[in-house]
């Protein structure tokens, strides 16, 4: 029992000295203090602020009227009446309109034909034509539901005069078979920014952390070759206490970041924030710590301090979209949604929205919670691996040289 007691206590103090060397080495490394703070910091504020304002207003377009006539001088009126719309000129012909689109002074172009009107009076259908520029798709997602809405209410009321003039009770032809409303849950403004920041932030955390790490891990093989495979920074215990005082090390740093990330800045920006911090809090705990594990798994392949940005700035956008994020996982093919399973951050976006935007507790995020634990296990594993493999190498290098 007593030896029990004393390798226990041996195991502890040497993972405090690992848990501080690696403090030591994080701080007096400026390429790592730049991935682990500034990056941290830093990006949250610049993605928020590229996408605010979240939803676009008065977006200048340019009428070709060839119908010129009071009903295409009212759809003129209704487009100009829309928030997110505004009628920067009338012009002749589509030459003087692809000028102003050329200028860059309108974004959209709505062409009016001659028939308009008299389709309208005959009781077809009449088309006008909308030509929107493509340079961002947050204009046209704009110019999408403001031409819906104008068109619902220029048929309402068309279909109003045909009532009023065959003399039918207003009230049962215009009455809807069934009322609809929308409650926007999560997004109620129905912005960019609220809606991709949450899970962007979320990335951040797991790639400015896989960054800092791959470069620590690169730095020691750099100190290797120097020092004929010695390192003169490490700390001299087993695999397992090694990896754990790493892994400690950096979720001790990241654990305030988070403060900042997940609670601050969306308080800052009025990003949707309708969570518990504190089980967001315990939430986010296993993919720091899945993170931790994975980037000392993944050191194994970097070799330079320079390469690890290559690594791990690549993989970033493949990340984001692994996460469904941008494309629902479900409708991915399974090859995807496996490799997608093994990211901390596509468990870590998919629990933090529910609880951060839809006011979800941590026990309903039972299985990406679950999930990001069976991560940190699995990375754990490899880690360890990896570290004795690399450590077993390194000792028969240097045996072979004496």
């Amino acid at each position: 029992m007593k030896r029990i007691f004393k390798n226990i206590s041996s195991g502890a103090v040497d993972l405090m000295r690992v848990w501080r060397r690696e403090f030591y080495l994080v701080f007096h490394d400026a390429g790592v203090l730049l991935f682990f703070f500034l990056l941290t910091l830093g990006y949250p504020i610049v993605y928020t602020v590229i996408y605010n304002p979240e939803i676009l207003e008065n977006i200048p377009v340019a009428v070709v009227d060839n119908s010129r006539t009071s009903a295409s001088r009212e759809l003129t009126r209704m487009i100009d009446a829309t928030q997110g719309m505004e009628v920067y000129d009338c012009v002749a012909n589509m030459q003087e309109a692809r000028k102003l689109w050329n200028e860059h002074k309108v974004y959209g172009i709505l062409l009016i034909p001659e028939d308009y009107a008299h389709r309208l009076g005959r009781g077809e259908q009449a088309v006008a034509t909308f030509y929107s520029e493509m340079s961002l798709l947050l204009r046209y997602r704009t110019f999408m539901s403001c031409l819906a809405d104008v068109q619902l209410a220029a048929g309402a009321d068309i279909r109003q005069e045909l009532v009023d003039m065959i003399g039918l009770p207003a009230q049962d032809v215009n009455k809807m078979p069934v009322e609809s409303e929308a409650y926007l849950i999560g997004d109620p403004t129905q912005g960019f920014a609220s809606f991709i920041m949450p899970g962007i932030v979320v990335l951040i955390l797991q790639q400015s952390m896989l960054l800092g790490v791959t470069m620590l891990a690169a730095g020691i093989k750099e100190r290797r070759r120097r020092n004929g495979g010695f390192d003169p920074e490490s700390v001299q215990t087993s695999p397992m206490i090694t990896i754990w005082g790493k892994a400690l090390c950096y979720v001790t740093l990241y654990l305030p970041l988070c403060i900042y990330v997940l609670d601050l800045v969306p308080l800052m920006f009025s990003l949707p924030h309708v969570g518990d911090f504190r089980q967001m809090y315990l939430f986010i705990f296993p993919m720091l710590l899945a993170t931790a594990f994975l980037g000392q798994a993944i050191s194994v392949f970097v070799t330079e301090r320079e390469s690890s940005m290559l690594v791990i700035v690549f993989t970033s956008v493949v990340f984001l979209f692994l996460s469904g994020l941008t494309w629902p996982r479900y409708a991915m093919n399974s090859f995807w949604t496996w490799i997608g399973d093994a990211v901390p951050a596509t468990w870590g976006v998919e629990g933090f929205i529910r609880m951060n935007s839809n006011g979800g507790e941590l026990w309903q995020q039972s299985h990406p919670y679950t999930m990001l634990w069976i991560l940190a296990a699995v990375y754990m594993l490899a880690a360890y691996a990896v570290t004795r493999y690399t450590r077993i190498g390194m000792e028969t290098r240097m045996l072979r040289r004496a």
